[in-house]
C-alpha cells in the first residue's frame, strides 16, 4: 500500500511500491514526502525544509483528503472511487517549462484521496508542434523534467492528444484530472466530454498568475536584454542566431546602458556627499551652540568679578545725578527764577 494509507508518519515514511490491479501496466516507485531535517519548516510550500523567515510563502501545502468523498456540485456525475486499492488518476498536458502552476495541479490530484497512484501523460513533439506550436523543451527534456516531480508516480510518454476509451481501459484510469473548463479541439468542443459523461473526470483548480505562455512572453519582452547577457557570457552571435548588425546594435545598447548607470551612480554619490556635508555642518553648529551656552554663565560671572564694582559706581553716580536733577527742577527758587525770566521777556516785547 502507498504510504498515504498507512499509519506511518508522512514525513518519516520510506518509499514503498504502490500497488494496483494485477494487470496494471508499468509501475514505478511511489514518491513519499521528504524526511524532516533539523530546523525544517513544516509550513514551507513544498515541505522541503525551507526555514528562512524571509522567504515569501505564497502557497501553503495542500491538505490530503483523508476521505473518499467526491464533489457533488458539478453539472456532470463523478463516480465513487475504489477504496480497496490506490485510486488511479491521470493528468495530461504538454508541461513545457515546468512551473509551480503545473506542480500545484499535480499536488491537488495526488492529494485528492488518501491513497492515490498518479500518472502523467505527455504528448510528443510532432503532435504538440502541429496542434499547439513550438515548444522550448524537446519531448525527452519534458519527460525527464516531470520525472523529478515528487507527486508523480508514473510518466506516460507519447500520450494521445485526446484521451480515448482505449487509453482509459489500457491504463485502468479511474479519473482524468484537469480543470473543468471546456477544452475545444478540431474534433470536439470539449475533449473531456465523454470522460465527464462516464463519471471519470475529477476537476482541479488552475493557479492564476503563471503559465508557460506568460514565461515565454517575459523572455520575448526582454529579448535584447537576454541576448546581451548571453553575449557577455561568451556566447557567439552564431550560437544566438543574430547578425553582425544586431550584435553591434546590442553592443551600442550596452554602452548606453553603462553610461546611464554611471551617471546615476555619480548623481547618487554627489547627492549623498552633499547630504553628508550638510549633516556634518548641522552637527558642528549644534556643538558650537551647546559650547557657548555652557560658557555663557562663566563669561557673566568672570565679567562681574572683574568690572562689577566699577559698573556699580558708574550706575550709582548716574542714578544720584538723575535724582538730584529732578529735585532741583521741582524746588521753589527754581520756579521763581523761571517766572522772573518770563516777565522780562514779556516787557521787552511790549517796549518794541
Amino acid at each position: 500500500m502507498s504510504t498515504r494509507g498507512s499509519n506511518k508518519s508522512p514525513r518519516r515514511a520510506s518509499d514503498e511500491r504502490a500497488t494496483s490491479a494485477p494487470s496494471s501496466p508499468k509501475m514505478t516507485l511511489s514518491r513519499s514526502p521528504s524526511p524532516v531535517f533539523g530546523g525544517a519548516d513544516l509550513d514551507s510550500p513544498m515541505g522541503l525544509g525551507d526555514c528562512d523567515p524571509n522567504v515569501l510563502k505564497s502557497f501553503k501545502p495542500l491538505e490530503t483528503n483523508m476521505t473518499y468523498d467526491v464533489p457533488t456540485d458539478k453539472p456532470y456525475p463523478i463516480n465513487v472511487p475504489p477504496q480497496d486499492r490506490p485510486v488511479r488518476l491521470y493528468c495530461d498536458g504538454i508541461y513545457d517549462l515546468v512551473h509551480y502552476g503545473h506542480m500545484r495541479s499535480l499536488e491537488q490530484a495526488k492529494k485528492s484521496f488518501p491513497n492515490v497512484y498518479l500518472m502523467v501523460g505527455m504528448c510528443n513533439d510532432d503532435d504538440t508542434h502541429s496542434r499547439k506550436g513550438k515548444t522550448v523543451l524537446t519531448e525527452n527534456e519534458r519527460y525527464e523534467s516531470m520525472r523529478h516531480c515528487r507527486w508523480v508516480d508514473e510518466i506516460i510518454s507519447d500520450a494521445p492528444w485526446i484521451v480515448t476509451q482505449e487509453f482509459l481501459d489500457k491504463h485502468e484510469i479511474d479519473y482524468v484530472c484537469h480543470d473543468d473548463l471546456p477544452y475545444a479541439s478540431a474534433e470536439s468542443d470539449d475533449v473531456y466530454a465523454f470522460v465527464k459523461a462516464q463519471g471519470r473526470f475529477l476537476p482541479t483548480q488552475r493557479t492564476d498568475g503563471v503559465s508557460t505562455s506568460d514565461l515565454i512572453t517575459r523572455i520575448v519582452r526582454d529579448y535584447d536584454k537576454y541576448l546581451r547577457r548571453n553575449l557577455e557570457r561568451g556566447m557567439s552571435p552564431k550560437e544566438l542566431n543574430i547578425s553582425f548588425l544586431k550584435e553591434q546594435e546590442l553592443n551600442l545598447q550596452k554602452h548606453v546602458s553603462d553610461i546611464r548607470e554611471q551617471i546615476k551612480k555619480n548623481i547618487q554619490g554627489t547627492r549623498e556627499d552633499l547630504v553628508g556635508e550638510l549633516e556634518d555642518l548641522k552637527a558642528e553648529l549644534r556643538h558650537t551652540k551647546l559650547f557657548w551656552e555652557d560658557r555663557r554663565q562663566d563669561f557673566v560671572r568672570g565679567f562681574s568679578s572683574m568690572f562689577g564694582s566699577q559698573v556699580n559706581k558708574i550706575f550709582g553716580r548716574k542714578r544720584r545725578e538723575i535724582t538730584n536733577g529732578s529735585a532741583d527742577h521741582n524746588s521753589p527758587s527754581k520756579r521763581v527764577r523761571k517766572a522772573d525770566s518770563k516777565a522780562s521777556l514779556t516787557s521787552a516785547g511790549e517796549s518794541k
